[in-house]
């Protein structure tokens, strides 16, 4: 199996692995170890050798390889009856020899450094597993158990293994087989190329290591791309095996945990190539909305879908390429790249090895330790790179040559010096590494201190596997490219991934580059940092596309998915009133808070207009002025008043009544004053209390005036002058004092019991805060109108009797017109007082304050005003007494 399609043989196929695995165990039968029937021999004799490639370096401590140098196989057909054949290995793979030399460079590397593993020598057995699950399970077993013909036994059955670790196998299918049978000895294998998500089950796999990360993290690094770009609404092709199966099965629920997006579609591809199946794949994604194609399939997988897109001319896409062929230069064609360039994928990670190429020109058939069979792997790759054989020239066939050992390697054109790109060496670097510094603390274990039972410690000389075992997995180093290697509790490395871009050159060439990473970090989880500026994009604009299959939602609105299409299709529907989206892409609209409203564009809360009855408003302006200019016509009023206090009109109409009445009008009129501005605590208090009593104390003083008035009537008739004496000045002023009294307790009993207070009301709009003052307790507040309107009634009444007396100037008249209109503006002003909503209430109030009290001032003064005035000449006492006497007389 070749390079460029080795990531088929890297996944676990488990159907074909349950079949393959029976017949290994039938196959190596033939070829295990028997032990001597005589029980008293400690000896086991190999019945038959494994025929493998192979390469050999001693050591103090060896370290085993398994490596697909080949790539193809050729079984024998065999039969119980017949001698078994060893399958023959073909098509040698360069780039596989590099990475098995990748191993002896790093061991040649340990092995001159003074810091790592001093005074230690490392060894190394390498095995070529011919891209075969026999071969490469055959290998596994030999650098476990050893290749001596002869094994003698301790006397105690321990022994020391041939290796002490494994790096290897390329292919999660191989390394599957060999860690089943060798995890049972805590065996350790540290793999550089197997990517199965299944090698992380730690119960079945107890002695698995590897330093690539696990298709697990692949699928979620694709969607951390997915997310940096916004790419919401893409397409995934994947291939027809457990890879692609659990790599789709892994991404849907990966991409719906992290609400990274939806899938357009899910298109699995042939293994058969078939062109109606591949026809109506691409006509999938030629109609579909989504600019992103993910394929996470093998290399021969795109070569026939990539033909079929070539037919088709589908254009316009954005390919994302999984690792299995991120790399491939078979695909990067003058045909395809209208379609390929600015392909991004995920890469594995790619590492400096300073000195590897020096190494690898270093290497000579002569100057390695070569077995008796002549299989040695550098025997083979000299003779596939030169074309030539090491055999004798009597054995040459014809146009075959004779390798002299003189050729150089430098002047051949290889794959096999490219180091520009090490990706899978970097790997077998690190795990090659993670191994030598496990050893390293071994040896650095201080005795008493040691992690095993009794604080004991292990030595070199009698490591047991499962001891090497507990240190790798502590194994925490940097590399000196600068990446940290660690593995978690399920033996996986401290996962990265290069982000790689297929960049179009001037030249029409393609230039694979790296534009970033992605890692997970101890701290930070996993990371993303790519570098956009150095990413070509395959667009007229030369900027990213966008995918999606609806426009984001803009704050201020919320998502409403759209019925029977998937989440990431929706509609964007505005907030409602009192609700805001301050995200793009909201879900759902927050409530704002009580005391805060939506702004028109819904995208923040903003404060709630406060109402009350202002001063600098219109309807506060007029309310003040005609507030001030009643407490003006007071304050005239009783100045006139007091400078003809001598006349007849002011003494006739009880002097000491009127300057009261006024001094009550006048504050009358300033309390309504009380109602205007924001309400607050003292203000609620005050202004009910005072004006429930300043208005008893009015009509009170209007109450008496009318009770006088009847009085002195009464007293003009014979034997009534004994009614005077209950209405004099002191009965008057005690008389206005107690019915004003009276309200007075009725408001300290109402602000002690349930005082008015200011309150928020936010009931009346929805977008404005009402400031208004609380009755506190209805009762009371009823009460106090009613006491008031108790003494109007009676005042209204009394004067209704007293409006026929024969005066010239009768003041019950005045009395009776003024009470009239007010109890009619009070009885009005209680339906709209109710009915009216926030300062329209205080409005009414202050409107029925300022009626009343110009009703009052008006019908009771103007007149006296008038004659006082403009009328000096009917200021008299006989003008206000003539029709009396005239009158009488009649």
């Amino acid at each position: 199996m070749k390079k460029g399609t080795s990531c088929k043989g890297r996944r676990a196929d488990m159907g074909a692995f349950l079949n393959t695995y029976f017949f290994i165990l039938v196959y190596l039968s033939l070829f295990s170890f028997h032990s001597v029937s005589n029980s008293f021999s400690l000896s086991c004799k190999l019945q038959r050798k494994f025929q493998l490639n192979e390469l050999h370096m001693p050591g103090d401590v060896v370290l085993g390889g398994l490596f697909e140098v080949h790539y193809s196989s050729v079984f024998p057909e065999w039969t119980y009856t017949s001698e078994p054949q060893w399958p023959i290995c073909k098509r040698f793979d360069t780039i596989g020899f590099r990475h098995a030399m990748t191993m002896a460079f790093a061991i040649d590397e340990i092995n001159r450094s003074s810091v790592l593993l001093p005074n230690v020598t490392l060894g190394y057995s390498l095995y070529d597993n011919c891209g075969a699950l026999i071969i490469g399970f055959s290998g596994g077993l030999s650098l476990a158990s050893g290749r001596e013909k002869h094994y003698v036994f301790e006397e105690n059955c321990l022994g020391t293994p041939p290796v002490m670790g494994i790096v290897g196998d390329s292919a999660s299918t191989f390394t599957i087989a060999t860690s089943n049978v060798l995890g049972l000895y805590k065996m350790p294998i540290v793999s550089y190329f197997s990517t199965c998500s299944c090698l992380s089950h730690r119960q079945r796999f107890p002695s698995f290591f590897r330093t690539i990360p696990s298709d697990a993290f692949q699928v979620r690094a694709m969607i951390q791309i997915l997310q940096h770009f916004s790419w919401t609404w893409v397409g995934l092709l994947v291939s027809d095996d457990d890879y692609g199966l659990h790599v789709a099965r892994s991404f849907q629920s990966d991409l719906t945990l992290s609400s990274g997006g939806c899938l357009a579609y899910l298109e699995v591809l042939p293994w058969d190539s078939d062109p109606l199946k591949l026809s109506r794949i691409v006509d999938v994604m030629k109609t579909s909305t989504a600019r992103v194609v993910m394929v996470f399939a093998q290399e021969f997988h795109m070569i026939h879908l990539m033909a079929e897109v070539l037919r088709q001319n589908v254009t316009g896409l954005q390919w994302i390429a999984s690792e299995a062929w991120t790399a491939s230069t078979v695909l990067q064609t003058p045909e395809l790249m209208p379609y390929l360039k600015g392909t991004l994928g995920i890469g594995i990670r790619r590492g400096e090895l300073p000195g590897l190429k020096e190494f690898l020109i270093q290497i000579h058939p002569d100057k390695v330790n070569n077995d008796s069979s002549g299989t040695s792997m550098v025997r083979q790759f000299w003779e596939s790179t030169f074309r030539c054989k090491f055999v004798s020239p009597g054995w040459l066939k014809a146009g075959e040559t004779l390798c002299n050992g003189k050729e150089d390697i430098r002047n051949v054109e290889s794959d096999f010096l490219d180091v520009s790109n090490l990706r899978p060496e970097y790997n077998i670097y690190k795990a090659v590494y993670s191994l030598a510094y496990a050893l390293d603390d071994v040896m650095k274990c201080e005795p008493g201190r040691g992690p095993f039972s009794g604080h004991s410690c292990a030595n070199l000389q009698t490591l047991e596997p499962w001891q090497l075992v507990h240190y790798l997995q502590k194994v925490n180093f940097t590399t000196s490219f600068g990446d940290q290697v660690s593995f978690d509790e399920n033996g996986d490395v401290l996962p990265i991934y290069d982000v790689i871009n297929w960049l179009f050159l001037p030249d029409g060439k393609i230039k694979v580059q790296n534009v970033g990473d992605v890692k997970r970090s101890d701290f930070k989880g996993e990371v993303l940092q790519i570098d956009e500026d150095k990413i070509f994009w395959n667009f007229i604009t030369k900027k990213p596309p966008q995918s999606v299959c609806s426009e984001s939602c803009p704050p201020g609105t919320r998502m409403a998915r759209k019925k029977g299409e998937p989440e990431c299709c929706f509609d964007c529907v505005p907030c409602s009133e009192g609700k805001i989206s301050n995200t793009t892409d909201s879900i759902e609209c927050t409530s704002c808070p009580e005391d805060f409203w939506s702004s028109p564009k819904h995208d923040i809360c903003v404060p709630k207009k406060t109402e009350f009855l202002s001063f600098h408003e219109p309807l506060g302006i007029c309310l003040t002025t005609a507030s001030l200019l009643g407490t003006f016509l007071c304050s005239v009023i009783l100045v006139i008043f007091i400078h003809h206090r001598s006349t007849p009109m002011v003494r006739a109409n009880n002097t000491e009544l009127s300057f009261l009445l006024l001094v009550s009008l006048k504050l009358c009129f300033l309390c309504s004053l009380l109602f205007i501005g924001r309400p607050r605590l003292w203000t609620c208090k005050l202004r009910h209390a005072a004006f429930g009593i300043i208005f008893v104390l009015c009509v009170s003083c209007i109450l008496v005036k009318t009770m006088v008035v009847l009085a002195v009537f009464k007293a003009s008739k014979p034997g009534g002058g004994a009614v005077l004496k209950w209405f004099g000045a002191m009965q008057q002023r005690g008389t206005v004092l107690v019915l004003t009294s009276i309200q007075a307790v009725i408001c300290t009993v109402w602000i002690v019991i349930s005082s008015p207070s200011p309150h928020k009301n936010t009931k009346y709009y929805n977008d404005k805060i009402v400031y208004e003052c609380v009755v506190g307790s209805t009762i009371g507040f009823v009460v106090l109108l009613g006491y008031i309107g108790f003494l109007a009634i009676i005042s209204f009444l009394l004067a209704f009797l007293a409006r026929n007396l024969p005066d010239n100037f009768n003041e019950a008249k005045l009395i009776t017109f003024s009470m009239l209109i007010f109890c009619a503006v009070w009885v009005a002003f209680v339906p709209a007082y109710v009915n009216s909503p926030g300062k329209y209430a205080d409005a009414v109030e202050i409107f029925a304050i300022l009626a009343s009290s110009f009703g009052l001032l008006v019908a009771l003064f103007g007149p006296k005003c008038y004659i006082i005035l403009l009328r000096p000449e009917r200021n008299t006492k006989k003008a206000i007494i003539g029709r009396e006497t005239t009158n009488l007389s009649k």
